[in-house]
């Protein structure tokens, strides 16, 4: 059976991984915005939102025990107590008003020593930034109006170019 097997493997072990991910998410707490390659960067962005999750459950209720429960669970993850004290008391605040979605992954040119892997931006996106609209459905008259107006107007045919030919002497 194929049960929890469904992440990034990295081409590492699994405690590598897990400090990998622990060195990344510190490493992006602390700075705001960190340059790795697509794959870590694609692994790193639920890894990281998970933590972010329970610090602002965490800043939802202060006055609870869980609040300390889920800062020792993070703790458990990131192995860096000042970038997750970071988190919980300043950077928490930032995301409380967003649902999800709190990194973005940009891609940049591949490295051209090495390896030529390609690399990544991630970031933290801001409490002000609204993402992308969604689109709604469209109407049906607007779908009629699209259909009519290009069968409305007749094609211009474009002007013959004359050529002079003429024969080698």
């Amino acid at each position: 059976m194929r049960h929890l097997k469904h992440h990034q493997s990295l081409g590492v072990t699994r405690e590598h991984r897990a400090a990998l991910l622990s060195n990344l998410a510190a490493a992006l707490i602390t700075h705001g915005r960190i340059e790795t390659t697509l794959t870590k960067a694609r692994a790193l962005r639920p890894f990281i939102e998970k933590i972010i999750t329970k610090a602002k459950q965490a800043a939802a209720a202060p006055e609870k025990k869980d609040a300390i429960h889920l800062r020792r669970q993070a703790l458990r993850k990131v192995r860096d107590e000042d970038a997750v004290t970071l988190l919980f008391n300043e950077k928490a605040a930032q995301f409380s008003k967003r649902p999800g979605g709190y990194t973005r992954i940009y891609k940049l040119a591949p490295r051209r020593i090495g390896d030529s892997a390609e690399m990544a931006l991630i970031e933290f996106v801001g409490a002000e930034d609204p993402g992308y609209k969604k689109r709604g459905k469209r109407s049906p008259a607007k779908k009629a109006e699209k259909t009519e107006a290009p069968a409305a107007a007749e094609p211009v045919a474009p002007a013959p170019v004359e050529t002079k030919n003429e024969a080698p002497a």
